[in-house]
């Protein structure tokens, strides 16, 4: 499923040029999270208007969209986009770490020191250009991010204001807040208000920095997307009011260096969803989960590790094969009942193949409109809180994400479905830096 990368890096190796030579340039690199690529392509016919999306596809390369990673999931993806590598590689296999005891209180995983390869910001700050990020996923600790306002939260009081403080670069939030007239937005706040909040900080920086490769992260669109859906009249208004924001971080990097080149992504696309699959009672009536009153593990040997539309499935024993069988048959039942709905089990190897967790033992995919559910005690399937999920296997057209480049010697052209793996080569290439462990060469 991650073997059909683009056709213009079919035969070759990380680091070598995909198509010519080009000067090295400063990047700026915007994230749109879960902006499906045929928004852009499609503007028109979805009556969008998207002035500045349209306009950097229209005078710059762009993708019929990007083969995600397994799985389909915001932390696991964009660590890619800034590695190159699979989740296997890179060690960032999920949003949410694994926390069967449910004693980690909903954590991320915030912490670039759990980033197993150099980064785009590694291999920049190691070239000694400077580098900047405002809100990035798994950028918490950066040491290579010269200006680093970092993506995490816990409960959203003011408490989280001061964490961001004690966790950003020395000094950056309270100069920048000065600058900008008013207090960053917390990172729980992943509205449309909570996006043109950061970009006026990244803007700031841009301004004030000048950084040679700067990441930025914009949340809007995905968290429309899934409280009301794909596709969606609140949807398709937080696209167009991401694409003004764009123009404004856009418009901040060209001012501050002419020669930037804009790299647009995002991280996934979208699938509709209406009902929660229970993947927990399976494995607790088997007994390899136990509940306690309250509603919490108290033991476990087998436990699902939700994904939006998939599932891994992890062992307290992975090598136990007594253990590995009896999961498989709970498996194989499950894959037989057609209320679990379930299109897929991957086994390790299988995983591997793909890319996906190696601390997995199997995976689950289900089928579109279906999602993980996160209540133990809940019916095999009930009604879905969200409208919109991502998560599913990245062979799913509808999981493919956007990909659009322009800048200096960036000619138009359509770069065909490329592999999101190429994408850090790629960016590598123009700052005309090294990402030794990439898995693909560039597309631009």
């Amino acid at each position: 499923m991650l073997r059909a990368i683009t056709i213009a890096i079919a035969g070759l190796v990380a680091g070598v040029p995909a198509i010519g030579e080009a000067s090295a340039s400063p990047v700026l690199l915007i994230s749109l999270d879960g902006l499906r690529p045929d928004d852009v392509r499609e503007a028109k016919a979805r009556g969008l208007n998207m002035p500045v999306l349209s306009g950097l596809a229209e005078h710059g390369a762009s993708a019929r969209g990007v083969t995600g990673v397994l799985p389909t999931l915001t932390y696991p993806s964009h660590t890619t986009l800034i590695t190159g590598v699979s989740p296997a590689k890179h060690g960032i296999s999920n949003n949410l770490t694994f926390d069967p005891d449910a004693k980690n209180q909903t954590g991320w995983y915030w912490y670039a020191s759990d980033v197993c390869v150099p980064t785009l910001w590694t291999a920049a700050h190691a070239k000694g250009l400077t580098t900047a990020n405002v809100h990035w996923p798994v950028s918490v600790g950066a040491r290579d991010v010269d200006a680093n306002l970092p993506q995490i939260w816990r409960t959203g009081t003011a408490d989280d204001a001061k964490l961001l403080a004690a966790l950003a670069t020395p000094g950056l939030l309270a100069d920048l807040q000065r600058r900008v007239g008013e207090p960053y937005a917390q990172g729980i706040d992943e509205s449309v208000e909570g996006d043109a909040n950061r970009v006026r900080f990244a803007a700031a920086i841009l301004a004030t920095r000048k950084p040679a490769f700067m990441t930025v992260y914009l949340a809007g669109i995905d968290h429309e997307e899934h409280g009301s859906g794909p596709g969606s009249a609140a949807a398709n208004a937080a696209i167009e009011r991401t694409d003004s924001l764009v123009g404004q971080l856009v418009s901040a990097a060209r001012a501050a260096m002419p020669d930037v080149t804009i790299v647009l992504v995002s991280d996934h696309g979208f699938q509709s969803v209406a009902t929660d699959i229970n993947l927990f009672k399976p494995f607790i009536d088997a007994g390899l989960i136990t509940l306690g009153p309250d509603g919490k593990p108290t033991a476990w040997q087998a436990m699902p590790w939700l994904a939006g539309g998939t599932a891994a499935i992890r062992l307290a024993r992975p090598d136990d094969a007594t253990l590995v069988e009896k999961v498989r048959g709970v498996l194989g039942t499950m894959a037989t009942d057609p209320a679990y709905h379930i299109t897929q089990v991957l086994d390790r190897s299988a995983i591997a193949r793909a890319g996906g967790a190696s601390e997995a033992s199997f995976f689950i995919a289900l089928q579109p409109g279906f999602e993980t559910g996160r209540d133990p005690a809940a019916p095999v399937s009930k009604p879905s809180t969200y409208k919109g999920m991502h998560g599913y296997l990245p062979s799913d057209p509808a999981m493919r994400s956007t990909l659009i480049v322009a800048g200096p010697g960036i000619a138009h052209r359509d770069l065909g479905i490329v592999d999101m793996r190429a994408v850090a080569p790629s960016i590598a290439r123009v700052l005309g830096v090294q990402l030794p462990d990439g898995e693909v060469g560039p597309v631009f």
